[in-house]
């Protein structure tokens, strides 16, 4: 996925002169991933930025790029070093264009590394995704494939608007094929169809619901699971289509269930949907906690047993 990230920005770099990949480490590192690697050896210095170590300052630059007509992509290296940016992000790029009534845009993509299941600490494990959701103004998507990670990066460059894009490191190395085209990169995609209820995930949650899934499918019950790709706006139709053919639903996501999107996700299927579920729609998040030490991550994120749990609790409601 690393790789297909890479390509879809030298892709982008090369159909557009406007665009620049700007952050710390980006240009002679390649990245803290190598998600960058050999971009600023093939396009220059001047279009693939080495920024220095101060967040606030790579998305305040890129503001003002942006209202010079630049398309910039800056690279947040980890999830939880994107807060000293927080206020650029969502009181100046997330607002611009209303401010403006229109008149000067805001295309601004900020790339962040999500979620844990590498092994390393609190600030470079973190799944923040609900903080920018809720800020109008931004679009918020998370990849989970090779293919959607090429495709993907690019409409988002592309778009007019604010993007943060939010890339699940624990995907970084999952390997996959590159299609030749690709018709709605942000919209909700459903990876396995199914009867007996409806799992709605994305990002790194993916594999873990998928693999929850395969493991239902031994004792007859066949989920459908549905990777949401855009996480703001979200479109609703085919989340509540699945909702009213299962009648059964339940939500996974590494972030907290508290305050998680999930929340928002199960209100809205259970006003739209009541009279068609056989449960409460159930979420399977990541426990209330500061995140632990590395030794400790595997119990305390979402795993497969955890979606079984739910969708046999839902089942036997």
């Amino acid at each position: 996925m690393s790789e297909a990230i890479n390509r879809g920005l030298a892709r982008a770099l090369e159909r557009d002169p406007r665009v620049m990949v700007m952050g710390q480490d980006v240009g002679t590192l390649g990245g803290v991933f190598r998600v960058t690697e050999g971009l600023q050896r093939r396009f220059g210095s001047e279009r693939v930025v080495d920024t220095t170590l101060a967040e606030s300052g790579i998305i305040g630059t890129a503001i003002g790029l942006a209202i010079r007509g630049y398309r910039p992509v800056c690279e947040i290296q980890f999830d939880g070093f994107v807060y000293p940016a927080f206020n650029q992000i969502v009181s100046q790029v997330s607002k611009l264009r209303a401010r403006t009534l229109g008149q000067v845009g805001a295309p601004v993509v900020i790339r962040i590394p999500a979620g844990g299941g590498i092994g390393a600490v609190e600030h470079h494990s973190e799944s923040n995704e609900a903080y920018f959701a809720h800020t109008a103004g931004l679009r918020v998507v998370s990849c989970a494939t090779p293919d959607d990670a090429y495709w993907m990066i690019q409409e988002a460059i592309d778009s007019d608007d604010p993007v943060v894009f939010f890339e699940p490191k624990r995907l970084y190395w999952r390997k996959g094929t590159i299609s030749g085209e690709h018709a709605d990169p942000f919209g909700p995609k459903v990876v396995r169809t199914g009867d007996a209820a409806t799992i709605i995930t994305y990002g790194g949650a993916l594999a873990v619901a998928v693999r929850a899934a395969e493991e239902l499918d031994a004792a007859g019950y066949r989920c459908e699971v549905i990777d949401l790709r855009s996480l703001a706006p979200i479109d609703y139709r085919p989340l509540l289509a699945s909702a009213r053919k299962t009648s059964r639903v339940v939500i996974v996501h590494e972030a907290h269930t508290i305050g998680g999107l999930g929340g928002e996700i199960a209100a809205r299927i259970a006003e739209e949907c009541f009279y068609s579920l056989e449960a409460p729609v159930l979420r399977v998040g990541a426990y209330n906690l500061p995140y632990p030490p590395a030794r400790l991550e595997n119990e305390f994120l979402p795993d497969p047993g955890r979606v079984i749990d739910a969708v046999t609790r839902s089942l036997n409601w």
